[in-house]
């Protein structure tokens, strides 16, 4: 008995073409179809008033705390140069040798003379004693003895003098004249200047009218005086300078043409990391501010409409929020308007957040948070 072809046929295409149109839709439908994507991690800081030291940045100047220029006291031409240019030296070093010829002739002339004045006042004693010179030769002896001794001290010091010492320990630059060179006909030649730098000083200057205000809140009990004279130093390239400093000197006027006021700070510099002349910002303590909001600088962006922060609200959504800054607590902002107690501000991921969309907030890491940002917890 054969079996049928017809019939077998027809039931293995409809099957192959029911396989065929499902694998085809699940093609279509790609990997992980119908599964939504997670929303974007961010990392937030949850606002919380507290205390604040309020800073202000200034620029200012580095300068050297002492300098010195090194000068020929005698005259005569140079024979050698005793250091390196740029090096550091101490005070007493020798840096320049004069030729010293004639001096030495002069010191030894003068020494010779007041010997010889010296033996004529021994000799002339005892003949005084006995009347055979007059009290007036003796006492012209004497003079004679002095005058010596002020031309012998004139010509060791001349000697002493063709020799150039330092007269403060720090880094000398430049040599101003070479090997060769008459100095000091007639003035004292300026041959090099050296320049102390540790410690180092920071010359900048403050507005006279946010001064006036700081005094004025301080006055009224908005703020309170800060204890502190100590201040950091930023430089150039941003980075924060090691070692603290301190507020030195402060001007008690205020200049009329620039209308700001002058001070100085005083930096440790043992390594000679800071030079004279180095442009740097200057971050010191204003006052005290309490019951205060801060978030980091990054924290905070500018829109057509001013600064706005991101927030977490209801069901970890992105709230798009304007705040009004007001000054600095390091490098963090103090928030005058805009935000409240128990907010979550977005501090990292900002570029995932969008306004509307769902996100996971999590706690600021510690190591990426602001060391000033005390007040504003995870």
């Amino acid at each position: 008995m054969t079996t049928p072809i017809k019939p077998i046929l027809i039931s293995f295409l409809l099957m192959t073409a029911a396989l065929a149109g499902c694998g085809g839709s699940d093609k279509s439908a790609g990997p992980g179809a119908g599964m939504a994507l997670p929303p974007p991690e961010v990392e937030v800081i949850t606002v919380v008033p507290g205390k604040a030291t309020l800073t202000q940045d200034l620029p200012g100047r580095l300068e050297a705390y002492r300098t010195a220029q090194v000068r020929a006291r005698v005259e005569g031409v140079i024979e050698k140069r005793l250091f390196h240019e740029g090096s550091d030296v101490k005070a007493g070093d020798s840096l320049f040798q004069i030729d010293a010829r004639i001096y030495k002739a002069a010191a030894a002339a003068a020494k010779e003379d007041l010997a010889v004045a010296r033996q004529n006042v021994e000799r002339y004693k005892p003949l005084l004693e006995i009347n055979a010179i007059s009290k007036q030769e003796y006492d012209l002896a004497v003079a004679k003895v002095k005058q010596a001794e002020d031309a012998s001290t004139r010509a060791n010091e001349d000697l002493s003098y063709t020799t150039v010492p330092a007269s403060i320990s720090g880094r000398i630059g430049r040599a101003l004249v070479t090997e060769g060179a008459l100095v000091g006909k007639g003035e004292a030649t300026l041959l090099a200047t050296i320049e102390q730098i540790d410690p180092i000083y920071v010359n900048f200057t403050e507005s006279g009218s946010d001064l006036l205000r700081l005094k004025q809140a301080i006055k009224s009990g908005k703020l309170k005086r800060s204890a502190s004279a100590k201040v950091e130093l930023l430089q150039e390239d941003g980075s924060v300078y090691p070692l603290p400093g301190r507020i030195f000197f402060t001007d008690l006027a205020v200049d009329p043409g620039t209308g700001s006021v002058s001070l100085r700070a005083e930096f440790p510099n043992p390594k000679h990391e800071l030079l004279p002349g180095m442009f740097v910002r200057v971050r010191f303590p204003e006052a005290l501010a309490e019951n205060v909001i801060r978030i980091p600088q990054r924290a905070v962006q500018i829109g057509p409409q001013g600064q706005f922060v991101m927030l977490v609200g209801a069901e970890d959504k992105v709230i798009p929020t304007p705040v009004r800054v007001g000054d600095m607590a390091n490098e963090d902002f103090i928030i005058e308007e805009g935000l409240k107690e128990g907010e979550r501000v977005i501090v990292n991921g900002l570029q995932k957040a969008r306004p509307g969309s769902a996100v996971k907030p999590l706690p600021l890491s510690e190591d990426k948070s602001s060391p000033a940002s005390a007040n504003a917890k995870p």
